[in-house]
């Protein structure tokens, strides 16, 4: 089934944007209508975070979801196939003089988890070299086709978690910037208990620490769909980061997380179990 798959993939990056970005948004609805469990995920996190919208409207955000979701799965295929001068046409830059601001110190690339994101990997892949962690799939074929995929350009450095930070913290003092993706719950470990969109979500503190270990700033990024195409936006790099606690830091982040999220709700991950670990004492959500 996996290679049935890919070879789909591999077909569908033939196809010009304005028809494969359709047929990504059809997939992504057959993905809503008949992935019960993820269907489910997803308007729970909706509830949580938007308590006020009206049942209605949090479906229709949940279905836009899938749509931008299926669209990035099937786009994926573009940036495992297809050549770079395709890719910097598909994808373009906004702010790339922030990352020149931040050239001399250690980096810190924070990327928030929008469907988007293996684009700006991939995109800024083709002009420098990065650090990046990344869970290994259970799908060993899957899992290969993506590692295989992220790899194409340049001499990047892509780390499983299983190997821990500290070959990250060394690569970025050697000038790889750290392409860092700190907002999913990965369980108690590490963590803190943060509101987001004032829920308690158990929110690791990574951000915070790194930058504290390797002196290094921090350098928003998001990757948002735009038409047919992408956009990486690089945001300013982050003054008074870290600042004076942790706990301030992961709120921080956190916040601006929130902020980005009410630009484009549907592009934000909502098929990952966000709220899974909860405080003691409180029942599951999920």
């Amino acid at each position: 089934m996996t290679r049935i798959a890919l070879t789909l993939m591999w077909l569908c990056h033939w196809l010009p944007m304005p028809l494969l970005a359709p047929l990504g948004r059809a997939f992504g609805c057959l993905i809503y209508f008949f992935g019960r469990s993820r269907r489910h995920v997803a308007l729970t996190n909706l509830r949580l975070c938007f308590p006020q919208m009206p049942e209605r409207e949090r479906r229709a955000l949940a279905c836009r979801h899938f749509e931008a979701f299926g669209r990035s799965f099937l786009e994926r295929g573009l940036l495992w196939w297809a050549s770079a001068a395709r890719i910097r046409r598909i994808v373009r830059f906004e702010g790339r003089e922030h990352l020149e601001a931040a050239r001399g110190r250690p980096v810190i690339l924070f990327v928030p988890h929008f469907v988007g994101l293996d684009m700006g990997w991939t995109r800024l892949t083709l002009e420098l070299d990065m650090v990046s962690i990344y869970a290994n799939q259970k799908n060993l074929m899957f899992n290969a086709a993506l590692y295989e995929g992220r790899m194409r350009f340049g001499d990047s450095l892509l780390l499983s978690r299983q190997e821990g930070t500290r070959k990250a913290i060394r690569a970025m003092k050697e000038g790889k910037p750290f392409y860092y993706l700190p907002d999913m719950d990965y369980g108690e470990r590490d963590t803190i208990f943060m509101p987001f969109f004032g829920v308690p979500a158990a929110t690791i503190t990574g951000l915070s620490r790194l930058a504290r270990m390797a002196d290094a700033v921090v350098v928003p990024v998001v990757t948002r769909m735009a038409g047919n195409g992408y956009v990486v936006a690089i945001g300013a790099p982050w003054q008074g980061y870290p600042g004076d606690s942790i706990e301030a830091d992961t709120r921080r982040m956190n916040a601006f997380i929130e902020g980005e999220v009410m630009k484009m709700p549907a592009q934000y991950f909502w098929l990952h179990r966000r709220f899974k670990t909860r405080p003691p004492g409180e029942k599951g959500v999920y």
